[in-house]
C-alpha cells in the first residue's frame, strides 16, 4: 500500500484534471494522484466525434496538459482501473491488486456508452465512441466499410454521421425518434437538424426501433421495423451511463444510479467527493439536483471539487450548456436539463435560429444556431429563473 495521498483523483477525463488544478488553486498542499485506466494524460474529448473523426485534427493536439505539467504540479499519474473503494478505511484498490490511501478523494470515473438491448449488440463490428482508443478502432474498421449505419439521434449520433459523411463514407442514421433529438429539443429544432443532415447527405431512416443486429458474413444487418439496412460497420450512439459501480455498496450515496453530490461536490461518505458525468449534482441557482454530461460542466464541478477538497469555499450554480458541431454548423445549448412544457421557436431567412424552453411560464432551457446575442441573454434569463416574455 502506497503513503497515502493528499489528494486522489480517481479518473482521467475534465473533470478529473480540473480537481488538480482547483486543489492547487485553492491552496491545497501535500502529494496529488490521479488514476488513468487508459494510460495517458487526460485528454479533450469533444474532437473525438468531430474534428479528429473527421481527420481534420492530430491527436498530438488532444491533451489538456503536458507531462511536464505533472512535475510542475507535484501530480503522480497512476496508470490503473480502480475497482473497489473503502470509504472508512480511505483506501482505493486497483485491478491489479495496488492499493491507494487518501486523505480526500475526487470521482471522476465519467460514463460509459450504453448499448441497446437487443440481439447482436456486442458484435465485434458495433463500435461506440468515448475514447481516442475507440475511435483507432473505428477509423481502422471504416477504412475498407464503403458503408456504415449510426444508431442514435442525439448529439453525439448527428455529430458522428456528419463527421462519417465529411470522411467520404455512405451512412445511415437510424433512430427512434421521428426527427433528430426531438426529445431533448422538440419537433422544430428537430426539423433543423435533419435538414443539416440530409445537406451532408447523411440517409435518414426515422421512426423505426431497433429490433435486431444480425450478422452476414463481412456484412451487418439491422432489423429497424419492417426494414433491413446492411453495412459494414455500425456506431452505436445511444447515451450513457454513469460509471458508478466504485460505490454499488453504498446505496445511501446514490440517486438514479448517479452519485450525489452538493453544490460543493461532496458526497454524503466523509472525505470523497464526485465531479463530472458520474454525479448528479445539486445546483445553487435551479435549487435542486442535476445530471448533466457537458464537457464545460465537468471542468466546471471538477475545479469546485479541488476546491472544497482543499478546504475552500465553492459553489456550482452556473446553467449547464454546451456546443456542438453537426457537419459545418454550431449549436450552443444551454438548459436545466429536466425539462420543459412549452417551446418558443423563431426562425430567421439568413438559416439563424433560436429556440426558447418554457416550464410554468418560466425560460429554462435555450437553443441558439447563428444567434449569440440570443444564446447569451437567454443564459441569463435561465440563472435568474426569469418569466418569458
Amino acid at each position: 500500500m502506497s503513503d497515502g495521498s493528499a489528494m486522489l483523483v480517481v479518473g482521467g477525463g475534465p473533470a478529473g484534471l480540473a480537481a488538480i488544478r482547483g486543489y492547487r488553486r485553492a491552496g491545497g498542499t501535500g502529494e496529488v494522484a490521479i488514476v488513468c485506466d487508459e494510460e495517458r494524460m487526460p485528454y479533450r474529448r469533444p474532437p473525438l466525434t468531430k474534428e479528429l473523426l473527421r481527420d481534420e485534427m492530430d491527436e498530438s493536439e488532444l491533451p489538456l496538459e503536458s507531462e511536464a505539467w505533472l512535475v510542475e504540479q507535484s501530480v503522480s499519474l497512476v496508470s490503473g482501473r480502480a475497482v473497489a473503494l473503502d470509504a472508512e478505511a480511505h483506501t482505493v484498490t486497483l485491478s491489479g491488486g495496488r492499493c491507494l490511501r487518501y486523505a480526500r478523494c475526487v470521482l471522476a470515473t465519467g460514463a460509459e456508452p450504453r448499448r441497446l438491448p437487443v440481439r447482436g449488440c456486442d458484435d465485434p463490428g458495433v463500435r461506440v465512441v468515448r475514447s481516442l482508443d475507440q475511435v483507432r478502432e473505428l477509423v481502422h474498421r471504416l477504412r475498407s466499410a464503403p458503408h456504415a449505419i449510426v444508431i442514435g439521434s442525439g448529439f453525439i449520433g448527428c455529430e458522428i454521421a456528419a463527421s462519417l459523411r465529411r470522411r467520404g463514407h455512405d451512412v445511415t442514421l437510424v433512430s427512434d425518434e421521428a426527427v433528430p433529438n426531438a426529445g431533448r429539443l422538440g419537433s422544430e429544432a428537430g426539423d433543423e437538424l435533419a435538414r443539416w443532415l440530409a445537406d451532408e447527405g447523411v440517409v435518414l431512416h426515422l421512426g423505426a426501433g431497433v429490433e435486431e443486429i444480425r450478422r452476414d458474413g463481412d456484412a451487418l444487418e439491422v432489423v429497424a421495423d419492417d426494414a433491413k439496412l446492411r453495412a459494414s460497420v455500425i456506431v452505436m450512439a445511444t447515451g450513457v451511463a454513469p460509471r458508478a459501480e466504485l460505490l454499488a455498496g453504498e446505496p445511501a450515496a446514490l440517486t438514479d444510479g448517479a452519485i450525489a453530490v452538493d453544490d460543493a461536490m461532496r458526497t454524503a461518505l466523509p472525505d470523497l467527493l464526485a465531479a463530472g458525468d458520474v454525479c448528479r449534482a445539486f445546483n445553487a441557482a435551479a435549487g435542486r439536483r442535476l445530471r448533466v454530461e457537458h464537457w464545460g460542466d465537468a471542468l466546471t464541478q471538477g475545479e469546485i471539487a479541488g476546491a472544497t477538497a482543499a478546504g475552500a469555499a465553492a459553489s456550482w450554480d452556473s446553467v449547464p450548456g454546451f456546443w456542438s458541431m453537426i457537419g459545418g454548423r454550431t449549436l450552443k445549448y444551454a438548459a436545466w436539463g429536466d425539462g420543459y412544457d412549452e417551446v418558443v421557436f423563431e426562425r430567421r431567412a439568413d438559416g439563424a435560429f433560436t429556440a426558447h424552453y418554457l416550464r410554468d411560464g418560466r425560460l429554462v432551457g435555450v437553443l441558439a444556431h447563428q444567434s449569440d446575442d440570443a444564446y447569451e441573454r437567454g443564459q441569463e434569463l435561465i440563472a435568474a429563473g426569469a418569466s418569458w416574455r
